[in-house]
């Protein structure tokens, strides 16, 4: 992470109904061509953070109160969310979010509507797609709504990648799915990755899967990020290995104990 970043949240603070502090100085960044893990349990802030990049925080009563978020060197707090399209930047929604009546192809192609290059374009993209995903060519005039939920993961990223994106945010992709989809999904993202640019900020809680395809990886904790570093030293660390892999390398007298002693004097001391 020496060149400058594509991505970079400086200490922003996000407050939801003008009372609730959710984010407390969140500090992050994405290499241009990285894929980067940002960690935590349920509710840590993850999902809040990816949509304080995305602009989509108007949509819950949150607001961005505090530091600067810059992408490609421009500062980029407060552009309508459509604008953040253009620009690159897509945001695969927890959940598996699909247009339930709608078929499979036709969802992808709503992830072409910013762009403007015709319709030539889009249909080498479409194929593009089922290259990553041979699963969606052979449910292409399958309705969203009966898919199974692998495979609205599936969609839900193939129609992100129609937008041509240069930063993806993917939030929780092995939510609800079954351990061999959940590796299959992670290794479509380290091809694409890798085979064709595209940057990744991954919100996760399995730390496992995640760690395994980033390069570097940031954990979230109450709001503030309380560990970061390259993805391996990470699966290395103590704490990590005992809250997030679920390993523990010693004895442990309670989880109280440790919850509250040893991780927090390691993390914030």
């Amino acid at each position: 992470m020496t060149t400058e970043p594509l991505l970079s949240v400086n200490n922003i603070e996000v407050i939801y109904d003008h009372v609730i502090l959710v984010l407390k100085g969140v500090s992050l960044s994405v290499p241009a061509g990285g894929v980067v893990a940002l960690l935590g349990a349920n509710g840590a802030g993850k999902t809040t953070t990816l949509k304080s990049i995305s602009n989509l925080l108007q949509s819950e009563r949150g607001e961005i109160t505090k530091g600067v978020i810059t992408y490609d060197g421009d500062k980029v707090n407060g552009l309508p969310p459509s604008e953040m399209v253009k620009r690159g930047v897509v945001q695969v929604m927890e959940g598996r979010h699909c247009f339930e009546h709608l078929t499979v192809e036709e969802n992808l192609l709503t992830g072409a509507y910013t762009r403007g290059d015709g319709r030539a374009a889009v249909q080498r993209d479409i194929e593009l797609v089922y290259t990553y995903f041979p699963r969606l060519a052979e449910r292409r005039d399958s309705q969203a709504g009966y898919i199974s939920g692998g495979e609205q993961q599936m969609t839900a990223i193939g129609r992100a990648l129609m937008a041509k994106p240069r930063l993806i945010l993917l939030d929780e992709p092995s939510m609800g799915l079954a351990p061999q989809l959940v590796e299959q999904i992670f290794e479509i993202v380290a091809r694409l990755n890798k085979e064709v640019g595209v940057s990744f900020l991954l919100a996760e809680q399995n730390a496992t899967a995640a760690l395994r395809f980033a390069d570097y990886g940031y954990v979230l904790e109450n709001g503030r990020v309380v560990l970061d570093g390259d993805a391996r030293a990470l699966s290395e660390n103590e704490d990590v290995k005992e809250f997030y892999l679920g390993f523990s390398g010693g004895d442990r007298k309670s989880f109280r104990d440790v919850k509250h002693y040893r991780r927090r004097k390691r993390w914030l001391a």
